[in-house]
């Protein structure tokens, strides 16, 4: 099988390493793919927004699988054009994507499916802010309705910095805040049958001890040895099967990667948020512990016969990703710094660890830093203060100037 993946960030260097180590994978291409993933797969130049584009591209690669990784494709439809072009691609229609491009249309499923989440308002005027604020009261959780890249949430006591990231919307959700720690869990469907993954925990804000801005994510772990043994069974009774039940029942049926985002409250099990697509940096650690061959799953998605697919194989290992972030980063990062230690961490540490490259560019043979995220530094271990210790230590030898990461990922799970 030849495969296509659409993307260029950590979570991509994540499905096509996986993809890479699969031997029903023949040839493996990336667009536009980063540095590191040039090791792995073939890259090509491509508008990873403009569907047409793109179903060119996998045409003219003789592609049999095409897997879109960031979500703004998947709202645009990049699915729908590639499926129109006669090959099986991996991720949902625009009109399914919507379940993340809108957290308004997300809460209506959710509502119509029966699926526990927050209380919430939807706003669109000064006034139905203030009452919505008002209503719940601190702390306020303040969404932008549309698609911000993992930033357009804001979760604080100050009532005036919600009020100010609801004005700086065009339509805002505001909702109640949910007590408790928050899990991660994928599930690969194909619109009827739902495949849960092993859930994984993320890191979102900034600095350690959970302080600072919100972030895309700054790292990950799995597994989750605090978590109920039951919960991914109850997570997909109540919650990833009626959703996709749900969708199906309105004519918009959901194949590919449908994320729940979770708060294990006092109250019991709540969805904080959808995603339509692999999580980062949680990716980088689920797939990590994936044994089963991840192209024939993929496929089996896009085909709609995961009913026929033998029970999924999880390895024992933990695993841990650490994320490097350029400086400044959330706000504006600094970006074409040289990062040094790579070929290092590949002579030492592979294969219990890696480097995933996030924002990286090759100019000659130097990597160059090229967004806010950078890399992804992963290990595995029999426990996860073994993949902990790996994924530090890996990253000791990464020099990046300015560069900031947490040091606490995974520290209160692994017992420190």
């Amino acid at each position: 099988m030849k495969v296509l993946v659409i993307g260029g960030g950590a979570r991509e260097h994540a499905l096509c390493r996986s993809l890479s180590l699969d031997p029903e994978v023949t040839a493996l291409y990336c667009a536009p793919g980063n540095a590191g993933i040039a090791e792995v797969a073939e890259l090509h130049p491509v508008d990873a927004l403009d569907g047409d584009a793109v179903a060119r591209l996998a045409t003219e690669l003789g592609a049999g699988l095409v897997v879109v990784g960031p979500e703004a494709p998947l709202v645009a439809g990049v699915a729908d054009a590639v499926r129109a072009a006669g090959i099986p691609c991996f991720g949902p229609s625009g009109e399914a994507a919507r379940l993340e491009g809108s957290k308004a249309f997300a809460k209506d499923v959710m509502a119509g499916a029966g699926v526990p989440t927050a209380r919430s308002y939807v706003c669109t005027t000064p006034a139905e802010i203030d009452e919505a604020l008002d209503a719940f009261g601190a702390p306020y959780v303040v969404k932008d309705d549309g698609l911000a890249a993992g930033k357009g949430v804001v979760v604080t006591e100050d009532v005036e910095a919600a009020r100010a990231h609801a004005l700086s919307c065009d339509r805002v959700v505001i909702e109640e805040f949910l007590d408790g720690p928050e899990v991660s869990l994928f599930a690969i469907t194909d619109g009827t049958t739902v495949l849960p993954l092993q859930p994984a925990q993320d890191f979102k804000r900034a600095l350690d001890g959970d302080e600072g801005p919100n972030t895309g994510g700054m790292g990950a772990y799995s597994p989750l040895p605090w978590a109920d043994p039951k919960l991914v069974d109850e997570v997909l009774d109540t919650v990833l099967q009626p959703t996709v039940d749900e969708l199906r029942r309105r004519g918009t049926p959901f194949s590919g990667l449908l994320y729940a985002g979770l708060a294990i409250t006092s109250r019991g099990v709540r969805v904080i948020e959808f995603n339509a697509r692999f999580g980062d940096p949680e990716t980088q650690v689920v797939l990590a512990r994936l044994k089963t061959p991840l192209a024939g799953v993929l496929l089996a998605s896009a085909e709609g016969t995961l009913d026929e697919l033998p029970p999924l194989k999880w390895r024992d290992d933990a695993a841990v990703t650490v994320v490097i972030a350029s400086h400044n980063y959330p706000g504006t990062p600094r970006t074409g710094d040289p990062i040094d230690g790579l070929a290092e961490v590949a002579a030492q540490d592979a294969p219990d660890a890696y480097v995933l490259h996030a924002g990286t560019r090759a100019e000659g043979d130097a990597v160059l830093s090229a967004g806010g995220r950078v890399l992804s530094v992963t290990a595995t271990g029999k426990d996860l203060a073994a993949a902990r210790e790996r994924a530090y230590t890996a990253l000791g030898r990464i020099r990046l100037d300015g560069s900031q990461h947490r040091t606490d990922i995974a520290l209160k799970a692994a017992g420190g």
